[in-house]
Order: C-alpha cells, then structure tokens, then sequence
C-alpha cells in the first residue's frame, strides 16, 4: 500500500497534462484528463479497498472483506482520518463475533477518529453498547445506547436499540425465587 499523498501527486500531473493539452488545442483530451484526475482526488478521500471491503460487507462475504482490509498494511500513511476510522469500524464489525475485547478497541477507535455517517456512528456506539452490557457495565450501555438513539434519526436501528432496551429492562428485574429454604413447600424445609 503506497501513501496517501501519491494519489494527489498524480492527480496534480494529470491536471497539469490536461492545462497542456487545453494549450495546445486538445480541448476533448484536457476534458478527460481532469475527469481522470478528480478520480485521483476521490480515491484520496475514499479509499478503493475500503470502498470495496465495503461491497463484500454488504454480500455478508467477511473473509473477501478482511482479505481486502489487509492489503492496507499502514493505515495511519495510507488513510486520511476518516477513512482511518472506517478502517477500524469495519475490523469491528468483522471481529464482533468472535473477539469482543477487540472488536471493544475498534470501534472505540474509529468513533475517536470520526465517521462521516451518523448511522454508522450510531452502529459502532450501538456495538459498544452491547459489549458493555455484556460485560455487565450497565451504566456505560444506557448511555451508549441513548447516544446511538439519538443518531439514528432515520430509524434504521430503532428494532436493534428497542431489542436492546428490552434485554437491559429484563437483566435489571430481580429474579424469583420460589420455595423456602430447603426446598419444600411454603419455607417448611420439607418437614412433616
């Protein structure tokens, strides 16, 4: 994986070429040498194998995901900031299932450097959420889960947060117990 800044080097020779080729008459040639610098330009801040670990996600493939994720080797110089934190979103969604102290530090790490969407912000807060619960920090998850309610303004996690919400209200209610002491009828130890 090359630097980030590369893809603006080359962006900025081609729009040089194509100031060239406007010079020199090539009106059609410097039009299509712009387009292909702005593709330059938007892979700089969209970066191709996010954008396409993306597209497997979406196909529920986790291993063609992964398998695009680690051709980044150095995302601090291959990925602006955003990206950095999609980056780390995506290794957190991928290792939820299996690894949750990790998945925990992804996605702590990609809200700390920012997520474009705040329905990707309110997904990664939503899976804290869950984490700290299960790991019986109740506190932490009521008020990761009302901070991804509040992100989610169009709804689309409003069944996952009501679920939660659900499973948090029946792990508070204090558990019944019946029978008395030894285990017989009406607290009597079973005694006749």
């Amino acid at each position: 994986m090359y630097n980030k800044i590369i893809k603006l080097v080359i962006a900025g020779l081609i729009l040089a070429t194509a100031v060239w080729q406007f010079t020199e008459g090539g009106i059609g040639n410097g039009i299509m040498l712009i387009f292909l610098a702005l593709i330059f330009v938007f892979l700089y801040f969209k970066n191709e194998f996010i954008l396409l670990a993306f597209l497997k996600l979406r196909k529920q493939d986790f291993e063609g995901a992964k398998s695009w994720l680690n051709k980044i080797k150095n995302p601090e110089a291959a990925l602006v900031r955003k990206q950095q934190g999609y980056y780390n979103y995506l290794h957190g969604i991928m290792v939820s299932q299996t690894n949750m102290k990790d998945a925990e530090r992804y996605f702590k790490k990609a809200i700390s450097l920012g997520l474009s969407m705040d329905n990707d912000l309110a997904m990664a807060k939503l899976n804290l959420a869950g984490i700290a619960f299960s790991k019986r920090r109740k506190q932490e998850a009521a008020k990761l889960l009302s901070e991804a309610q509040k992100l989610d303004k169009q709804g689309m996690l409003a069944d996952q947060i009501k679920m939660m919400k659900d499973n948090m209200k029946r792990a508070q209610m204090p558990t019944q117990h019946y029978g008395g002491h030894g285990g017989g009828r009406g607290g009597r130890g079973g005694r006749r």
